[in-house]
């Protein structure tokens, strides 16, 4: 792999990573960060953002509803991008996704040439969505990402089948409906069947690449 020509701190490149719940928004991010290089690139993820449990509101059925974006503290994340626009470290909360709370520590992320932000609901908010340079969406199956949410949140957050599949039907599938897929249509990218896509995986990371070698390449469209 070829020395990076390194960004002025000023100057560094933001790209977001958008899709529906279980739709391998992570596998695709840790994909470009293993090929464009960790030393690279300030990640964060929308999820380190989420209020404390009390603070969150219900959904009609009194389901806590984290798939709203009234859930999330995206004006924190806004300021922390900035921030590292500037040339700033900043201090990403850390959320226990067990206890559905901020733990007292924080994780501070050192500014890059190149800002990477993941979330569901990344660009369904205009004030984040206008700080991204690349937009990507990874685009899978409705029944796909269902299955794999239903995995992950017995397997690593202790819970049960039925609140998985209840609160699937009542609180994630509406708000992917009336916020994830409609934002799709702000994505620069977007990526079918996940990680599992390398060739438009390696493409992005190619782009990415070239644009850090060369700052002129960057799009000065206006963002919408």
């Amino acid at each position: 792999m070829s020395e990076l020509h390194m960004l002025p701190p000023l100057n560094p490149i933001t790209i977001g990573v958008a899709g529906g719940s279980g739709a391998g928004k992570t596998t695709v991010s840790r994909a470009i960060l293993d090929r464009v290089g960790t030393e690279h690139i300030a990640y964060l993820e929308h999820d380190s953002y989420y209020y404390d449990i009390r603070d969150i509101p219900f959904s009609h059925s009194n389901i806590i509803n984290f798939d709203h974006p009234n859930s999330l503290e995206t004006s924190l994340l806004i300021e922390h991008i900035k921030q590292l626009k500037k040339g700033e470290s900043v201090p990403v909360p850390i959320y226990d996704f067990t206890t559905y709370i901020r733990t007292p520590e924080v994780k501070i992320i050192q500014p890059q040439p190149v800002i990477m932000v993941e979330g569901i609901l990344i660009f369904a908010e205009l004030e984040l969505r206008k700080l991204f340079d690349v937009r990507i969406y990874v685009d899978t199956a409705d029944d796909i990402r269902f299955i794999r949410r239903l995995q992950r949140d017995v397997a690593q957050r202790g819970r049960t089948v039925e609140s998985v599949i209840e609160q699937y039907l009542h609180s994630v599938r509406p708000m992917h409906l009336d916020f994830v897929e409609p934002s799709k249509r702000y994505a620069d990218v977007i990526i079918p069947e996940g990680g599992k896509n390398l060739v438009a995986i390696d493409m992005v990371a190619t782009r990415i690449r070239s644009m850090l070698d060369n700052p002129e390449q960057r799009s000065t469209a206006p963002r919408r």
